[in-house]
């Protein structure tokens, strides 16, 4: 191990080679404790398939030692190194921690592994692991099908008076004699970018969505929706964005891409369909699957696996609002909001101060409307530039590839206190606009029960937070009106009425009020049995991972993807090993524990 004094005379990859040497050494004796001690103290590991076939962290020197001891004999992990056509070593402050960070590779006996190594100084001066990262790079003998993998492309581009590819193309979209070996329900980032990965890995995948065209979940939003975070993290697996696209993606410039993105990738769509129901055979181990499709027309299929991929905005809550029943106006949830030009000249209220019920009332008061909101409860408010550190990783140079595998070393513990410090920095900045925000009675918070802003309210309950683009200084401008649920008795014909009597009017009522949980779209399209069975869906479980996301669940051959683009390109590549491990037979598709076979 290498004092901190000694520093000057050793570099960075010395510093992280001896470590790893130190790390080698214990695994190649079979000694978890003596390679758990070259961890701090509050030392983490995160696995990703690499030694324990799931997505887990493990903390603290007893759970280490015992993690490694479970899965050595399986793993047989050897090689480790700095990779030399990789990000250098270097030295950086994480979540407050100044340590030095490495990229790492090595060997399994599955395949190649990449890793990330965080390296700080105990008590005593000596660098230990603060966090381990540990990630299948991918299957020996399952390549992905690309670079020197890719197809040569021989059963076309010969066959002088046989099928060409067009003819291959949709012989495999119709299905009309083989099935499908997955079923991947939703067409928007989720699902295209689970059903690439799966692809590339040689997996028949078919992908169902009820819009008419692929990209019609992001075309057919309201009229000014743009992303939120910027071009440089939104990129799907294996198509990065051109270098000319706006630092902001514009909705329907986003949908055409994915359109192109599907034709591309040589993804199998049936769009205008929906999953009409179906249950799981246990002794065939495959899904009896119902497809209902919008020309009134029914398909059966048997995949072995079903994806959902409806994300975290699935069903829309309607909530149960007192006298709504005798409301005259209009009443629709934001999920079904467009455009405000008819509304030019009339009375809206919106309910919900999220990012929709924000942008909802900003486009309603572009368009001449008379608009107030109607807050809930308190709402985080951060101003759209301020909201962008929290992906600053992607700023500081390392490559996509480099900078997506740093991103996923930062188990629950480390993210809780990057994104309070992070939080705490971007309240200071919009000091003025909270201030303002206050001034008018808007109740904003920091991300309660830990003050640790927008990002962990995403995760933790898929909302709850605006990333201001404007909507704010309407608020402490008077330009959009400002009401609280409390002071609202009930619903009239003209309006709402207060508790104090008085009457605001309305001709509209947009419900921003969010989306239920996938667990409630499993719920509405396969029972209640097998809803019960998975449980929670999103929202960190008591392993500080997302739960059931990305990994196997409780119900064998149900599987979910969902999040932002950044969650997609990164974690959709795992996913899809596991699925192809499943039926390769490399991996337990039955085990409900979720623990390697």
């Amino acid at each position: 191990m290498v004092l901190a004094t000694e520093l000057p005379e050793m570099t960075l990859t010395d510093i992280t080679a001896d470590w790893l040497e130190g790390f080698e050494d214990a695994l190649r004796r079979n000694d978890p404790d003596g390679a758990a001690v070259l961890f701090l103290a509050n030392g983490h590991w995160r696995d990703l398939l690499a030694f324990t076939w799931h997505i887990q962290t493990e903390t603290g020197a007893a759970d280490i030692a015992e993690g490694l001891r479970r899965t050595l004999d399986a793993t047989k992990p050897k090689g480790f190194h700095v990779p030399s056509h990789r990000t250098a070593p270097r030295l950086v402050t994480r979540a407050g921690t100044e340590c030095i960070e490495a990229i790492i590779a090595f060997e399994t006996a599955t395949g190649p592994a990449s890793g990330i190594l965080r390296l700080a100084e105990d008590e005593g001066g000596e660098w230990r692991a603060w966090v381990l990262l540990t990630a299948l790079d991918e299957i020996r003998g399952q390549e992905e099908r690309t670079g020197a993998h890719r197809p040569d492309g021989e059963r076309y581009s010969r066959e002088f008076g046989g099928e060409n590819w067009a003819d291959l193309r949709q012989t495999a979209q119709a299905y009309e004699s083989h099935e499908p070996d997955v079923l991947v329900v939703g067409g928007g980032q989720a699902g295209l970018g689970i059903a690439a990965c799966l692809g590339q890995l040689g997996v028949d995948t078919l992908v169902i969505d009820r819009h008419e065209r692929i990209g019609d979940a992001w075309r057919k939003r309201y009229h000014s929706l743009t992303l939120h975070n910027q071009v440089q993290v939104n990129h799907l697996p294996y198509m990065p964005f051109p270098p000319n696209w706006p630092l902001y993606i514009p909705k329907d410039k986003l949908a055409n891409w994915f359109e192109s993105y599907a034709d591309a990738m040589e993804l199998n769509v049936w769009t205008g369909t929906e999953l009409g129901g179906g249950g799981y055979d246990e002794g065939e181990g495959r899904w009896d699957i119902t497809l209902a499709r919008t020309d009134g027309t029914e398909r059966a299929i048997r995949p072995r696996h079903v994806v959902f991929a409806t994300g975290v905005s699935g069903i829309p809550i309607h909530p149960d609002l007192p006298g709504l029943e005798d409301f005259a106006g209009t009443v629709m949830h934001s999920g079904a909001y467009t455009s405000g030009a008819e509304w030019r000249g009339r009375k809206a209220l919106v309910l919900g101060t999220g990012n929709s019920g924000h942008d909802v009332a900003q486009d309603l008061h572009a368009s001449g409307a008379d608009v107030s909101l109607i807050q809930r409860g308190t709402s985080l408010i951060v101003s759209l530039d301020e909201a962008q550190k929290v992906y600053a990783l992607y700023d500081e140079g390392p490559s996509l590839e480099d900078c997506d595998l740093l991103a996923t070393a930062s188990p629950y513990p480390v993210l809780v206190e990057g994104y309070k410090l992070t939080a705490l920095s971007m309240q200071a900045h919009d000091k003025e606009l909270l201030d303002g925000l206050s001034a008018r009675g808007f109740r904003h918070d920091i991300g309660p029960p830990d003050n640790t802003g927008f990002q962990m309210k995403y995760l933790r309950q898929g909302g709850g937070y605006c990333l201001n683009v404007g909507c704010s200084e309407l608020i402490i401008d008077g330009e959009v009106g400002l009401l609280q649920y409390d002071d609202i008795e009930q619903f009239v014909p003209e309006g709402a009425r207060l508790k104090d009597g008085s009457i605001v009017e309305a001709d509209l009522l947009v419900t921003a009020t969010g989306y239920k949980n996938q667990q409630e779209v499993v719920r509405a399209t396969l029972g209640d049995g097998v809803a019960d069975r998975i449980g929670q869906v999103w929202g960190f479980d008591e392993g500080g991972e997302l739960a059931n996301m990305w990994r196997r669940t409780a119900q064998p051959g149900l599987w979910f993807t969902a999040g932002g683009l950044p969650h997609v390109r990164i974690y959709s590549k795992f996913l899809a090993m596991q699925i192809k491990a499943c039926d390769a037979g490399l991996l337990d598709l039955s085990r409900e524990d979720g623990e390697e076979a």
